[in-house]
């Protein structure tokens, strides 16, 4: 048997902080005790003055495969994900081909296999003719039904009012909706090559993907959950508006819960003349007033999770005008550390931090035996440093795309050990090696 023994942390769980110890066997924790002896021939790692906390759930990544692994894909992302602290995650269908079928989802699980750091799971992509794959979908098969309802990156637009009531009366388990209106946006978009031509400034994304076209269609996603009564997880909210489509009530409550991503919470509009299309995204990064309105959503239990979107493309790729540069960025490797800096500046708490990063997605999605420090549950583990800076460069970026929107960032606190599955991944910023991914389960249904 394989023991690892983790003494005098800072666990942060459950909305608590103690000094603890904790034991791990295989690849389950087997205690959580003050002052465990260390038992014969285990690995033991002296924690003193870090944090020690569940890995951080990411419920949306592109990983970019198959098909777009130019940009990432699923070993290189899940590496710099676990050297960020994410211990698994869940990976969009708008790849090529699409995941738009049951057997297409069997293939990326066939594709992820031993080639994981961090655990992983995949969503089934819903289209305006794909409903009979829906409703044949089993639970366990999928993390989510993901619904683009507003034009993204991949051809994945679902607009036929009559598609989207099936998908929400039919789900087997929870949807999962990117929400923008498309009309809208193209509207917008006419408006700005009438004023600017072909060099609209990128400090115009955020009113070409405009607060009311997200409001227009995540109410739209709100009123079809309700009247069938639908799970519906709204992702990357945006937007001040948005905010009063969403309950306070704590999600075990709730059928309807809502997620932010980091970079919604760091940037704001006025990065937008420095950073160009390394911030450009959909839905966009918006006004200060906008990511505050985030952050008190958060604090308050309007927004219920924390994720990344990682969605990473090429710096050649980046470099085009407006119209030709992707939307996306990589994010995974320094969600967690911009979230320790948020907690640094009083911005959140670190318990809010581990509920909304680590726990909730757990809860949302049904992530069996994962996402909390429990004795018998499988060790999914981070140690974080908080009096150990780290400064974001070209040469420790992870990515297989080469970049990140934090570069020359110093962070307040650095990713100590990531362990997978009772393996340690990650180690004094260094990948250890160990593929110890494996595919997750999901057992919540509608």
């Amino acid at each position: 048997m394989k023991r690892l023994l983790i003494s005098n942390a800072r666990l942060v769980n459950e909305g608590e902080i103690r000094d603890v110890d904790v034991l791990v066997e295989d690849d389950r924790i087997a205690r959580i005790d003050s002052d465990i002896a260390a038992p014969e021939r285990a690995t033991v790692i002296d924690a003193s003055g870090k944090f020690l906390l569940p890995g951080m759930i990411d419920d949306q990544v592109h990983f970019r495969e198959p098909g777009l692994t130019q940009k990432g894909d699923l070993a290189t992302e899940s590496a710099a994900a676990a050297a960020g602290g994410i211990t698994s995650f869940m990976d969009m269908p708008n790849v090529k081909p699409l995941t738009t079928t049951r057997a297409a989802l069997a293939e990326k699980y066939e594709l992820a296999a031993g080639r994981c750091t961090g655990n992983y799971g995949f969503y089934l992509g819903a289209t305006n003719n794909n409903i009979e794959e829906i409703r044949a979908l089993q639970v366990g098969e999928a993390c989510g039904i993901k619904a683009f309802m507003g034009a993204s990156t991949g051809d994945m637009l679902v607009d036929d009012p009559d598609a989207l009531d099936q998908i929400f009366e039919h789900a087997p388990i929870i949807v999962d909706t990117h929400c923008e209106d498309s009309p809208m946006i193209w509207a917008n978009e006419d408006a700005a090559r009438e004023k600017y031509g072909d060099n609209v400034p990128f400090a115009e994304h955020p009113y070409i993907r405009s607060a009311d076209a997200c409001y227009a269609s995540s109410s739209f996603a709100i009123e079809l959950a309700r009247k069938h009564d639908a799970l519906l997880h709204v992702l990357h909210l945006t937007t001040a508006k948005e905010m009063a489509l969403f309950s306070k009530a704590h999600r075990s409550a709730k059928r309807i819960t809502a997620e932010v991503c980091v970079h919604h919470l760091w940037f704001d509009e006025s990065r937008y003349d420095e950073m160009g299309s390394r911030i450009k995204c959909n839905p966009a990064i918006k006004r200060r007033e906008d990511r505050d309105a985030l952050l008190a959503a958060l604090n308050d239990g309007r927004i219920d999770v924390i994720a990344t979107d990682h969605a990473p493309h090429t710096a050649v790729e980046k470099q085009g005008t407006y119209f030709q540069a992707p939307a996306g960025l990589p994010l995974v490797q320094h969600a967690l550390l911009t979230l320790f800096d948020l907690v640094a500046a009083g911005k959140i708490s670190i318990e809010l931090l581990v509920d909304r990063a680590c726990h909730a997605s757990a809860d949302i999605f049904g992530v069996q035996e994962r996402g909390y420090v429990r004795e018998g549950w499988f060790a999914d583990l981070v140690l974080v440093d908080p009096a150990r800076p780290y400064r974001v460069s070209a040469d420790n970026v992870l990515y297989k795309c080469g970049w990140s929107p934090f570069e020359g960032h110093e962070f307040s606190s650095s990713i100590d050990t990531t362990i997978v599955n009772g393996d340690i991944v990650y180690r004094d910023g260094q990948l250890t090696g160990s593929i110890a991914g494996r595919r997750l389960d999901f057992g919540r249904a509608r």
